[in-house]
């Protein structure tokens, strides 16, 4: 079986879980209507193949989902005491990040980690120029704004060493090489 009848196998059973989740009941029914509602999904709206080079690492990757998830519950932190305490709402405002990413993939990983963190959003990409502009709740001082741009940097970094190590990768336009 080729990869991406594998991918396709996982996407059809993933959309049959979401569909069985949503409707609550795990009925021979349901779950036959689930397999169909995604098969007609993948049909009617295809996704654009991601060209993945490059390997996996897997300890770059535990420590970027730790990172990640510290960084998730310091801002929900945040968020939450900005929502309680007496003071006015803190200044927000859009900051422009310029990213070092080679792949498309692991550029909407970073921003797919920029959404997550609470207090932030990604508003626009720039893909050719591989900038993100990103809204962030809490730019009211210089030190505020570093902070975003360390931890910004830091998930570049770990999203780096996990997926797209420059030692390693190669353009996806690039035919690969024949020994």
């Amino acid at each position: 079986m080729s990869r991406d009848n594998v991918v396709r196998i996982g996407v059809l059973g993933w959309l049959t879980v979401v569909w069985t989740a949503l409707w609550g009941d795990l009925g021979a029914a349901t779950i036959l209507a689930g397999l169909a509602v995604g098969a007609l999904i993948m049909m009617a709206l295809p996704l654009p193949r991601v060209p993945v080079s490059g390997r996996l690492h897997p300890l770059s990757m535990l420590e970027l989902i730790v990172v990640a998830s510290y960084y998730a519950i310091e801002s929900s932190v945040q968020v939450a005491w900005f929502a309680i305490r007496p003071a006015p709402p803190p200044v927000s405002g859009v900051l422009r990040v310029y990213l070092s990413t080679k792949s498309d993939l692991v550029l909407v990983l970073c921003t797919d980690l920029l959404n997550l963190i609470p207090g932030t959003m990604v508003l626009e990409i720039d893909r050719r120029r591989c900038i993100v502009y990103v809204h962030v709740l809490d730019v009211s001082s210089d030190a505020a704004v570093d902070k975003f741009y360390r931890t910004t940097r830091r998930l570049e970094k770990l999203l780096i060493s996990s997926f797209e190590r420059h030692s390693e990768w190669r353009s996806s336009s690039t035919p690969p090489e024949v020994y």
